[in-house]
């Protein structure tokens, strides 16, 4: 029987427990080991699936050198006013004020754990597709940056003091991933025994810098590099986990579901962490995404209070569930990042144009986690306020943009016209995804639902520009309670 915080799991195999857990804190890994891998182990590295340990460190997304990147601000941008050239300058922080906080969650605390062997399990024997044969390539080690503090700006207005405490009080803490990545340590385990080559990854908010206390988990389960056949591939393996799920591991694994939806997943309720997951098979693009809003998330120091405030508000209001015909949480932090984007003054650039390089839709899932630590963050002329920002946002989306003609894209930094394929037609939204170009805003489909949206943009537009309270369309006390 093998035991690793609450999870208990039957196996004929002799298993190694990390020192830590037998010894306590003290047989923790030294600083210089913790840099070692949390992304290697999630996201980042995709190793051979043999006995190795594992380290997650507390890094950040971001590296400081000493000459950092200056983007120039630029007018709202149209479709033919982006520049492709943007000049450099020495790096010199215009905000003289900011509040030191604690790192949230860019990466778990230290943590080790080994990964044993693949073993075919009796119950499953043998249920491999055939076609699965190009193996997850092995990685070397890889080390991610060294610990940065993370800033935020001060706020100096009741508006922006709300949205800032809201984001304190609501962010993802290190204990709240650390459950998350427990869970996919073990569920890999399991999984290998029908899968051998397989690895799992915890992807989307959980690790792109955007994650609440309240958020669930998304798992990208990966059987080989080439695309998987969604509608049937996916389907049959995912069918086997549920059954996985459903029998062997029903004391720690509540309401296996498979949803079939356009990309098919399993959801259910890890009983030992208490998360909800939906879990993928090959969707990499949520791999290449996650990398890309967590660049994004810390370059600039408003993005991430902005956005967390702009998710509870829309989950408030019943506008942020993709599910019953409202927006996805995706959906809405792209809307805030083309936002900020094209801005008179942009908080923002496209990463995808001003390094292609680091952001290439074609580039192996073993490199993309290197992006982040390669990106200086943007200086922005932009002075205003995280209340201001926050106004202008419902503003931009009430009065401003145009739903009938234009595309939001953060690919671009602009708005752009609509495509005419089909996967745009009788959509009421539209939304890039910046790395495969589909819409993924395309659960809005009914009038009503998007009549709803856009009366929730306009009222809560009005309400904040006339009051600058943040009360008056979120109730702060009921929201931070929930987290």
């Amino acid at each position: 029987m093998n035991e690793v915080k609450g999870y208990m799991f039957n196996s004929s195999r002799k298993e190694h427990v990390p020192k830590f857990l037998q010894l306590g804190s003290s047989a923790l890994p030294s600083k210089t080991s913790t840099t070692e891998a949390l992304l290697s182990g999630n996201l980042a590295t995709i190793p051979a699936v043999t006995p190795q340990p594992m380290t997650y460190g507390n890094g950040s997304p971001v590296r400081m050198s000493d000459a950092l990147t200056l983007f120039r601000g630029r007018k709202r941008l149209s479709e033919r006013s982006v520049p492709h050239d943007v000049k450099r300058q020495r790096f010199h922080s215009h905000h003289s004020e900011t509040t030191v906080v604690n790192q949230a969650v860019p990466l778990p605390e230290e943590r080790r754990y080994s990964f044993p062997r693949s073993h075919q399990s009796p119950l499953f024997p043998a249920y491999y597709i055939p076609d699965l044969t190009g193996c997850v390539p092995p990685l070397p080690d890889t080390l991610f940056p060294d610990p940065i503090e993370t800033t935020l700006p001060v706020a100096k207005d009741k508006l922006s003091q709300q949205v800032l405490e809201l984001f304190q009080a609501c962010q993802q803490q290190t204990c709240d991933l650390n459950r998350k990545e427990l869970c996919r340590t073990e569920l890999q385990r399991e999984i290998q025994r029908i899968f051998p080559q397989s690895r799992l990854f915890l992807v989307g908010s959980s690790l792109n810098g955007f994650g609440t206390r309240s958020s669930d988990g998304d798992l990208c389960l990966v059987v080989k590099e080439e695309p998987v056949n969604q509608k049937t591939e996916a389907r049959h393996i995912l069918s086997l986990v549920q059954k996985l799920f459903s029998t062997k591991l029903s004391s720690y694994i509540e309401r296996p579901q498979l949803i079939r939806a356009k990309v098919p997943i399993v959801k259910f309720r890890d009983k030992v962490s208490c998360v909800e997951f939906d879990l993928n098979v090959n969707n990499v693009v949520g791999i290449r995404n996650t990398f890309l809003l967590r660049t994004y998330a810390y370059i600039e120091n408003r993005v991430r209070p902005l956005v967390l405030v702009v998710k509870k508000w829309a989950s408030f209001h019943d506008i942020n569930d993709a599910s019953r015909g409202t927006l996805s949480s995706y959906s809405l932090v792209l809307m805030v990042l083309h936002y900020l984007q094209t801005l008179p003054e942009p908080i923002l650039p496209s990463l995808q144009k001003n390094y292609p390089e680091s952001f290439d839709p074609a580039m192996q899932l073993h490199l993309v986690h290197q992006a982040p630590c390669t990106i200086p963050p943007y200086l922005s002329k932009n002075g205003s306020s995280l209340g201001d920002l926050l106004i202008g946002f419902f503003k931009y989306y009430a009065t401003e943009f145009d739903w009938s003609h234009q595309m939001i894209s953060v690919r671009e930094a602009k708005a752009i016209p609509r495509p005419d394929g089909t996967e745009w037609r009788n959509k009421f939204i539209c939304v890039e995804e910046p790395f495969d170009g589909t819409n993924t805003a395309r659960a809005v489909h009914e009038k009503q639902k998007f009549d709803i949206i856009k009366s929730e943009f306009l009222k809560s537009w009005q309400v904040l520009r006339d009051k600058k309270d943040l009360n008056r369309i979120l109730p702060l006390r009921t929201t931070i309670q929930k987290r």
